[in-house]
């Protein structure tokens, strides 16, 4: 699948101080991003917000096709800049071979222009929207409770809760996704609070026929649906119970296992590769991530973040990698074996093929991935010990069979090491076994050479 960035972080514009300049500077790192085997972009909320109090993220849309380009609520670019600057964005992107995908927010609105009565409540709500575009404006109709549905499945923050159920409404999203895909240029969709509306919506966007340069296009789909594992099978399995161009979910289980392993120390790894992720048992549906820009503001990880990092980039699954992590908080390391950079390196070139379980303890876990076509494989050894005071400083590991038989392994990626000495090259025999080994509180990432 490639690797993902999640193009931004709360409050980005203005903690990077460029307000109303972001599309220019995520355009700026396109290159460089492209180069170290970065393949895809996920963009925040494009269109215009209701910016109630001041800029907002975009999570609550006001005018969906104003894309930076009409004065209203406040400013004429959004605050990430104009439409102008998002498209060459995307055409910057698209020249380096990348993908961008559109965070969709499709439950609620915000800022509306005039109060009305809603008759069937007598109450005034704030529901007439006459954006500047011209385009899906809306009334009462438009939102909960209407004459077509008293409610759907949750609200939002006390935002008007539009109801699909219209048909306009439903028409206008349909048409809203086709102008991002052959107009804008857009990939692919994020789906924002997926839990709020019916799973037929996001099965109608992502089925729709779609044309690209003359040609059928189908677009990539990922739905936030931010709960257990059996809620997001369950919300799977029936947005995709029809589709011929299905959805994917974040693996938000699998996320809070991450968490666990870099902050609780004494946890068991024996906990990872355990049913209750999507990884495990899906992993063709499961987007992994260590961060994103709302659980980084609640529950984020505070300790060896680079373990998570180091897992979800060697296994299965679409990783998606946190843009305050690799550029604020320093974790790509670029141009060392020790950081994100290099791991993104493994994922494109090594991390091919069906991964196994060679060894598993409580604090040693050790798994290969058998390789597939040009990408040939790896052996990954975690190590989460910090008995620095024995024999081997901490350095753990095992002596596992694995796939390959007289080959030698290179590290290619690895926990910084406080005395800067590289690990060892390792040799498996005739029969396949060898012993791979990582640091305390670290991992390595060893990539199978030639026969020994």
């Amino acid at each position: 699948m490639g690797v993902l960035m999640q193009a931004f972080y709360w409050d980005c514009p203005k903690e990077d101080k460029k307000e109303f300049a972001w599309w220019k500077f995520v355009q700026e790192k396109i290159p460089t991003l492209r180069k170290h085997g970065f393949t895809a972009l996920w963009l925040p909320p494009v269109s215009k917000a209701g910016n109630v109090g001041g800029m907002s993220m975009g999570y609550d849309p006001y005018d969906y096709y104003d894309l930076g380009e009409f004065d209203q609520k406040d400013s004429i670019p959004t605050w990430f800049g104009t439409k102008a600057e998002l498209i060459a964005l995307i055409a910057t992107a698209h020249e380096n071979d990348m993908q961008v995908y559109a965070d969709m927010v499709l439950n609620h609105n915000n800022g509306a222009d005039e109060q009305e009565v809603n008759p069937i409540t007598g109450e005034k709500v704030w529901t007439k929207f006459t954006p500047k575009s011209g385009k899906f404006p809306r009334t009462w109709e438009a939102f909960h409770p209407s004459t077509y549905r008293a409610h759907d499945e949750d609200p939002f923050g006390g935002m008007p809760d539009l109801c699909h159920y219209n048909p306009y409404v439903y028409g206008e999203f349909l048409k809203f996704a086709k102008y991002l895909v052959e107009e804008i240029g857009f990939d692919g969709f994020r789906y924002d609070f997926v839990k709020g509306f019916g799973v037929w919506l996001i099965d109608a966007i992502q089925g729709m026929r779609y044309t690209r340069n003359g040609e059928a296009y189908k677009p990539f789909g990922v739905g936030e649906c931010w709960d257990s594992k059996a809620v997001i099978d369950d919300w799977l399995n029936r947005v995709n119970a029809t589709s011929d161009n299905p959805v994917q979910a974040f693996d938000f289980p699998l996320r809070g296992r991450l968490k666990d392993l870099c902050d609780s120390p004494g946890w068991s790894l024996r906990n990872l590769p355990h049913p209750g992720t999507l990884l495990t048992s899906r992993p063709n549906d499961s987007v992994t991530f260590v961060e994103n820009h709302d659980i980084v503001r609640e529950h984020p990880i505070v300790s060896d973040k680079l373990l998570a990092y180091s897992f979800i980039l060697t296994h299965e699954g679409y990783p998606c990698v946190f843009w305050q992590d690799y550029f604020n908080w320093g974790l790509a390391k670029e141009g060392t074996p020790n950081g994100i950079e290099a791991l993104v390196k493994v994922h494109e070139d090594y991390a091919g093929g069906m991964s196994s379980v060679i060894y598993l303890d409580n604090s040693v876990y050790i798994m290969q991935r058998n390789g597939w076509g040009e990408q040939h494989g790896l052996i990954y050894v975690l190590n989460s010990g910090n008995d620095i005071a024995n024999e081997h400083k901490g350095w753990n590991g095992a002596r596992v069979q694995t796939r390959w038989r007289n080959t030698s392994f290179k590290p290619i990626a690895w926990t910084e090491i406080h005395d800067g000495t590289p690990p060892k090259e390792k040799i498996t025999d005739g029969s396949g076994r060898g012993e791979f080994w990582a640091p305390p509180r670290g991992y390595v990432i060893y990539a199978p050479q030639e026969e020994a």
